[in-house]
């Protein structure tokens, strides 16, 4: 049999995915049942333990595929790019309406109503979606209220499938987002979810992880002996990392260096990256 990328294929010894059959061996297999994360961030582990490491994380509306519950939390395969790992089970929330927008700016609040005077509920990420059901004007502010009756500001919304045309500007408004491994969010990201999430936003679904994206994403090309050839939204991998051009010469990217989304000459970053992890591996154009 194939050996299967188990980050990507929901697989045990005790339990798969019913469309593994014939490719991999467990005891049973189940189909997925559809669900939508109704938390504003859901931590995505390896394991059922909340001392494991973070391997990614969902955002509310994310679609996904439960394939176990158990012992609170649950088994799934994220829908956008079919990552897998556990979730706490009250991350899952009732799968209702479709969601209709998408967060747009780096961070909104929820409010418990159509005012902004009225108390937030919580904070919400740059790509969560919501389900609007109709749209209130308070004292010349414009909001989209939910069915609960909650509401967010109309202008930090898209809708979805309006995606925005340059990729790299989303990445620019989240300059100073505090480094996470395996973050996701406004709150905290690591470098490949810069790229993922703020590819997201132009309408691109890409795999999760640097490994991936460095096989995956876009096309490969040369950029030259001196890298003249690099523009504005090409990719610079390196052994675990990955960085976005903002023009030829300067990259943004989430890095354990300066612990959070930062601008850096892509000159410096190389010699000081080469000290520990060596040169660039590879260059792609999404």
């Amino acid at each position: 049999m194939n050996v299967l990328d188990k980050r990507l294929h929901a697989f045990r010894e005790d339990l798969a995915d019913e469309r593994l059959k014939g490719q991999v061996e467990a005891g049973r297999f189940v189909a997925g049942r559809p669900a939508r994360i109704g938390v504003p961030v859901a931590d995505m582990l390896a394991t059922p333990d909340a001392a494991a490491g973070l391997n990614t994380q969902l955002l509310l509306g994310d679609d996904v595929l439960v394939f176990e519950e158990r012992n609170g939390w649950a088994w799934v395969q994220a829908v956008h790019d079919n990552y897998v790992g556990y979730v706490a089970r009250t991350a899952l929330g009732a799968a209702g309406a479709a969601p209709t927008h998408v967060v747009s700016v780096p961070r909104t609040f929820l409010y418990s109503g159509a005012d902004l005077k009225m108390p937030r509920k919580i904070c919400l990420s740059a790509g969560s979606r919501v389900s609007v059901e109709r749209f209130a004007e308070t004292r010349g502010t414009r909001y989209a209220v939910l069915a609960s009756g909650e509401a967010l500001i109309d202008a930090h919304l898209r809708p979805v499938g309006d995606a925005v045309d340059d990729y790299v500007s989303v990445a620019e408004a989240l300059l100073s987002t505090p480094y996470l491994w395996g973050g996701m969010s406004a709150f905290g990201i690591d470098c490949s979810g810069l790229v993922q999430l703020s590819l997201r936003m132009a309408g691109r679904s890409v795999q999760r992880d640097t490994d991936m994206q460095a096989s995956s994403l876009g096309e490969q090309f040369d950029p030259g002996a001196d890298m003249a050839e690099l523009r504005r939204g090409d990719l610079v991998f390196w052994k675990g990392h990955v960085a976005i051009m903002l023009d030829r010469r300067n990259i943004i990217h989430a890095n354990g260096h300066t612990m959070m989304v930062s601008r850096e000459k892509l000159s410096e970053a190389v010699e000081r990256i080469a000290y520990l992890y060596g040169g660039p591996t590879g260059f792609r154009r999404p």
